[in-house]
């Protein structure tokens, strides 16, 4: 998300709105505003975000965080989260990439 205290933007909201419609097939996603951002959570458990400035990103650890990196994603902070490409959120990639945030949280 962003740093305690972090403004909501416009950017965040529309951002945020759009992730949540492209999660409609999966069952169970929620979304709250969380420190200038979103957090997305499935049953409770988060997976991912979009931190204040409008940019997605996804849980990942292990070999999850290294397919990541290599194709391009930053981390965000010092959280296991990692930055969601332009390309793989315009795709029908996004719903794999959130499916094995996911999973994470199994």
């Amino acid at each position: 998300m962003g740093q305690k205290g972090d403004k909501h933007s416009n950017e965040a909201q529309l951002t945020a709105e759009l992730f949540l419609e492209k999660l409609s097939l999966i069952q169970g996603v929620t979304s709250k505003k969380m420190f200038g951002g979103h957090g997305f959570f499935h049953e409770g458990q988060m997976f991912g975000m979009v931190d204040s400035k409008g940019k997605i990103a996804l849980k990942a650890t292990g070999d999850l965080e290294q397919e990541y990196l290599k194709i391009g994603s930053s981390k965000h902070g010092k959280m296991p989260y990692y930055s969601v490409p332009e390309n793989i959120f315009q795709s029908d990639e996004l719903i794999d990439w959130v499916k094995k945030s996911i999973a994470l949280n199994s």
